[in-house]
């Protein structure tokens, strides 16, 4: 079992920064990708930025160049540095992470956190 916990959401206008942090616990020793998604209203959730335990990253294309996803494995946190923010980025993002024990796979959800951007 992993326990997610998601802070730093928030309203900031166009152009602003926000930083997303997500806390891990539990059997974090079984997490292999960590990362985030994000579900805009009246849309579907997409995938917005990974992290594997080896440091590999993930962007999805609308956010590469402004996202940074980092990782630390001490502290089991994983956050999400979003800069030059658009309104289109709002939504609730949702840290995710995907597990490997025991040859079973299994994936964890935080309670999600809202981030409204203003023109």
């Amino acid at each position: 079992q992993v326990l997610l916990v998601e802070s730093g959401g928030g309203l900031v206008q166009a152009g602003g920064s926000l930083r997303l942090s997500c806390a891990s616990s539990g059997d974090t020793f079984c997490i292999s990708t960590i990362g985030w998604f994000r579900q805009p209203p009246t849309k579907e959730r997409e995938l917005v930025a990974t992290i594997t335990t080896g440091g590999s990253t993930y962007y999805t294309d609308s956010v590469k160049g402004r996202f940074t996803i980092s990782r630390d494995n001490v502290e089991n946190t994983v956050n999400l540095q979003m800069n030059s923010l658009k309104p289109e980025d709002t939504a609730v993002y949702t840290c995710n992470a995907h597990t490997l024990c025991w040859n079973r796979e299994d994936d964890y959800w935080g309670q999600g956190t809202q981030v409204t951007v203003s023109s």
